[in-house]
């Protein structure tokens, strides 16, 4: 039978003394195993475990305890969907992937049930990376030019992504390809899905969108009215709008139905890299390279706020999948900046990148931000825990403080910390 055994030899050869032989090697039916390693992972069983437990007799905030500083309240560290925005800021960092064969990752995305994180790089392949250790899973080949969009349908079953050269693919949950054609003349910048998953948009450096059938894969409407390449698109999460911005410098109201031009906001004087719509269904957030972020209230056809932190131009942003007054940004820069709807300055920053980040994507639960960037790397992000310390590379201390002098429990909650609450 089969059975586990240590190899008493080690590494050294056979006749050394004893104190110069390596540590025993682990022997599985007669072949050497590698040697265990010890993984950092972000546990999110406990605080899911945790809130499923008290909320039977939980009322409302008399019941809820505030976090205190100190390391014995990790074990009372909520998921973020039960959190406030200010205890939901992933800035402590966790892990770098990078592939063997160095280049820029223009695309993450999550899987739908969080397990797996998928990036797109400019070689046209996909790298699959574990969600819970990070670590390598599997690579493979997936476009014959750079990758440029990536994205999962609502039903969570497909996935539809594309390249530089206009090919749009479909992909099962298995990364298997069942279908690919040819969308567009030039690059697809980026693609969305309708609520209900029956049609998708892409938007391309051909100066166009197009409304697809996604069953048929057929072209249903293209909409033209950008004067230069249109570098990004965003269905509204339950009507029949779609947004787009371009490097004309607008940001376009679509109607599907009709295909019709509804409303053309001109707020920013460079172009538009992201838009992207909250999901409460009202609000629009658009980033673009003079540096601004603008937030646009649909149910009055005006902007509402507009965010200004960033040092560069900003080339990504992303809503929280449960908080919707949370959204962060990425730089070209590198610099990944967290904001608070209604407030003017950012809550956070992180000088997260050598290079400009292209794409952020959050773990389905919250807890967790995933960062693309041209520095060829792929950067994990989570939320501080309760005594944690300054003590980051990452982290941008305000000038004139030390950060091993820093006490936790004053520092503001808009540090990069956990928000001391005195409940």
């Amino acid at each position: 039978g089969q059975r586990m055994q240590y190899d008493g030899h080690g590494d050294a050869p056979p006749g050394f003394p004893p104190q110069y032989r390596g540590p025993p090697r682990m022997v599985f039916d007669g072949k050497s195993m590698r040697k265990p390693i010890v993984r950092k992972t972000v546990d999110f069983n406990s605080p899911i475990m945790h809130y499923l437990e008290k909320r039977k007799y939980w009322r409302d905030s008399r019941d809820f305890s505030g976090l205190q500083p100190t390391t014995e309240w990790v074990k009372d560290l909520l998921p973020p969907s039960v959190l406030d925005e200010s205890n939901s800021m992933c800035t402590r960092f966790i892990h770098t992937s990078t592939n063997k064969i160095r280049c820029p990752i223009n695309c993450v995305a999550w899987t739908p049930e969080g397990r797996r994180l998928i990036t797109g790089s400019s070689s046209g392949e996909f790298t699959l990376w574990n969600g819970l250790t990070f670590n390598f899973e599997t690579i493979l080949q997936a476009h014959e030019t750079a990758v440029r969009a990536m994205v999962w349908s609502h039903n969570d079953n497909w996935m539809v992504t594309g390249d530089h050269g206009g090919v749009i693919k479909y992909w099962q949950s298995n990364m298997n390809n069942v279908k690919a054609f040819t969308a567009h003349k030039e690059a697809v910048r980026d693609i969305s899905f309708s609520p209900t998953d029956a049609k998708l948009t892409t938007c391309s450096d051909d100066v166009t969108l197009k409304i697809w059938d996604f069953a048929r894969c057929a072209e249903e409407h293209v909409l033209t009215g950008h004067g230069w390449d249109v570098k990004c698109v965003s269905w509204h999460p339950q009507k029949s709008i779609i947004c787009s911005g371009s490097k004309d410098n607008l940001i376009k109201l679509w109607d599907a139905k009709s295909a019709r031009n509804i409303e053309t906001f001109h707020g920013h004087k460079n172009t538009v890299l992201q838009v992207q719509w909250n999901q409460n269904g009202n609000w629009l957030l658009t980033a673009s390279r003079d540096q601004l972020l603008k937030l646009f209230d649909i149910r009055m056809m005006r902007e509402m706020q507009t965010f200004k932190g960033h040092k560069k131009e900003v080339t990504a942003a992303a809503w929280h999948p449960f908080l919707p007054n949370l959204f962060v940004s990425g730089g070209f820069d590198g610099a990944l900046l967290y904001w608070i709807v209604g407030n003017e300055e950012p809550q956070a920053e992180v000088q997260g990148h050598e290079g400009s980040i292209w794409e952020m994507a959050w773990h389905p639960l919250g807890h967790i931000l995933c960062s693309g960037s041209n520095d060829h790397t792929t950067k994990f992000w989570c939320r501080p825990r309760p005594g944690d310390t300054l003590k980051d590379r990452y982290t941008l201390i305000p000038s004139g403080s030390s950060a091993s002098k820093i006490d936790y429990r004053i520092i503001k909650w808009r540090i990069y910390t956990l928000e001391w609450l005195d409940l």
